[in-house]
C-alpha cells in the first residue's frame, strides 16, 4: 500500500512560517503606532488610548475584549509619581481548547535624557527599529500580532487558545494589573511571560525590588533671610547627612551574594544593590527650599528579607534626621516581590518553539536568574503557577531603558516564528503536556 505523502505547499504552519517573513513591515507598523502612545510610567497615564488601539488591532482576529481596571485605593499613593486609570485589557478567543495566556506590560520607563531621535516615533535605520518601548516590550506584541494574523491566514490549526494579558504598572508600580488579576482568579491555563530576552535561557527566577519616596520637609524663607537664626529651614541641605548614609550603605549592600544562578559568562554572583534613584526639590534661588523628595530603590535577593532590607534604609535614614527640625515621610511607592524558579511542563516544548524561531540548539540553553525584576512573584503567590515562561526581545545592544532602546526586524520575526511554533497543534505534537497527560 502506498502512503499518500504530504504536500509541504499545502503545508499551512510552513506557509504561515513564510507568511511571518513577508508581511514583517505590517509588524513594524504596528509598532510605530505603539510607540507614539505614550504608556511611560511614572505617571501611567496612556493605558485608555493603547487598549483602544490594542482592542483595533485585534478585534478583525476574532478576540473578545474585557477591560479591568485597578481600584485606585490599591496603587495609589498620596504624593506618590502615578497618576490615570489602570486599565487592562484582556482579549480571549476562546474554543474549549487549553488556554495559554500571553502576558505583556504595555507600560515604558520615562525617556530618560540623552535620547538623539524621537523617542515616541518609531525611526528606522536598516534592520534596527528605534522607539521607547520597541525593546522591552512593545515590539513583542507587534511579533504576537504577526504571528496571529499568519496563523489566521494560513489555516494554521492551534493547540491553544490564547489570551492576551495587556496589563499595567510593570515598570515599578505599587500593584502591577497582572498582580490584580491573578488576585481575581481571572487567569487561565499558562503564561507566555514576553518581558525577557531573545537569548536562549531557561528561566531561574529572579530578585525583588522596592522603591522608597522618602519626603523631606523644611520651611521656606526669603533666601535672604536663610542665614537669621530660626528663619527657615534648608530642607535639601537637611537631606545631605541622608544621602552620604545611603552612599554609605550603597556598597555594603553589594557586598552580599545571592545563589540565583548568574547569567553566562557574568563576571560574579548576583548581587542585591541600593540606588538614589530621583532627586527633586526647591523652586528658585531666592527662596530657602521647604521640601525635597528622594527615591530610594533597592533590589533584594531571594534570600534576603523585604521588612529588613527596608528596616535597614529607615534606620540609616531617621537616624541621620534625628534631633533636626525637618520633617520626614516615607512611602512605599513601588513593590515587585521575587519571582521563584518558574519550572514545569512546558518548557521543553517552549525551548522547541524558540529553536526553531531564533535557530538555537538544545545545547545553547543555560539556566540562570538575574538581578532584574518581575511581577509574576505576586502571580505566583496568587497560586498560580509557580510554571511561567520566558521569552523576549531583550539583548544586551536593545538600550532597554536607556537612550536609543531598539529592537530589530529579524528578532521580531523569530519572535513571531517561536510564538506561532509554540501555539500551533502541529509543531512537536508529543511535546504538549496536556497531550501526553490526557
Amino acid at each position: 500500500m502506498t502512503v499518500p505523502q504530504p504536500d509541504l505547499h499545502h503545508d499551512p504552519l510552513k506557509s504561515a512560517m513564510t507568511a511571518i517573513e513577508r508581511d514583517v513591515e505590517i509588524a513594524v507598523q504596528d509598532l510605530s503606532r505603539m510607540v507614539a502612545v505614550d504608556t511611560s510610567f511614572p505617571p501611567g497615564e496612556g493605558y485608555a488610548p493603547f487598549a483602544d488601539l490594542m482592542s483595533e488591532l485585534l478585534e478583525p482576529l476574532g478576540f473578545d475584549f474585557e477591560r479591568v481596571t485597578v481600584p485606585r485605593d490599591l496603587w495609589y499613593v498620596a504624593g506618590g509619581p502615578a497618576s490615570g486609570e489602570r486599565i487592562n485589557l484582556v482579549a480571549a478567543r476562546e474554543s474549549g481548547k487549553p488556554v495559554c495566556g500571553l502576558y505583556y506590560h504595555v507600560d515604558t520607563v520615562p525617556v530618560a535624557p540623552g535620547w538623539t531621535r524621537d523617542p515616541l516615533s518609531l525611526t528606522i535605520e536598516g534592520d534596527n527599529l528605534y522607539g521607547l518601548g520597541a525593546a522591552d516590550m512593545k515590539g513583542t506584541i507587534a511579533a504576537t500580532l504577526l504571528a496571529l494574523r499568519a496563523a489566521k491566514e494560513c489555516g494554521v490549526s492551534l493547540a491553544y487558545d490564547p489570551m492576551l494579558l495587556l496589563c499595567t504598572d510593570e515598570e515599578g508600580g505599587l500593584y502591577p494589573g497582572i498582580r490584580y488579576l491573578a488576585e481575581q482568579g481571572m487567569l487561565k491555563g499558562h503564561i507566555l511571560n514576553f518581558n525577557g530576552s531573545a537569548a536562549p535561557r531557561v528561566w531561574a527566577g529572579c530578585f525583588g525590588i522596592f522603591n522608597l519616596q522618602v519626603t523631606i520637609t523644611g520651611h521656606a524663607v526669603h533666601a535672604g533671610e536663610g542665614n537669621r537664626t530660626g528663619a527657615g529651614v534648608n530642607a535639601i541641605e537637611g537631606a545631605l547627612p541622608m544621602l552620604n548614609a545611603l552612599a554609605t550603605l550603597k556598597p555594603e549592600v553589594a557586598k552580599r551574594e545571592s545563589k540565583l544562578a548568574p547569567p553566562p559568562h557574568s563576571t560574579g554572583p548576583l548581587r542585591p544593590s541600593l540606588t538614589i534613584a530621583a532627586v527633586n526639590g526647591g523652586t528658585a534661588g531666592g527662596q530657602v527650599p521647604a521640601e525635597v523628595k528622594i527615591l530610594v530603590s533597592r533590589r533584594y535577593a531571594p534570600e534576603e528579607n523585604y521588612e529588613m532590607a527596608r528596616a535597614e534604609i529607615e534606620t540609616a535614614i531617621h537616624t541621620c534626621l534625628a534631633g533636626t527640625d525637618l520633617k520626614l515621610a516615607v512611602d512605599l511607592v513601588g513593590h515587585l516581590i521575587p519571582t521563584d524558579d518558574p519550572d514545569g511542563p512546558h518548557w521543553p516544548r517552549w525551548q522547541k518553539a524558540l529553536s526553531e524561531g531564533f535557530g538555537y540548539d538544545k545545547q545553547d540553553f543555560a539556566k540562570w536568574g538575574a538581578a532584574s525584576c518581575s511581577d509574576f512573584g505576586y502571580v505566583q503567590k496568587a497560586g498560580f503557577g509557580p510554571e511561567v515562561l520566558l521569552g523576549g526581545l531583550g539583548r544586551p545592544e536593545s538600550c532597554i531603558h536607556s537612550p536609543e532602546e531598539h529592537t530589530t526586524r529579524q528578532d521580531i520575526i523569530a519572535l513571531a516564528k517561536s510564538i506561532l511554533a509554540y501555539l500551533a497543534a502541529d509543531f512537536a505534537a508529543d511535546s504538549i503536556p496536556e497531550i501526553r497527560h490526557s
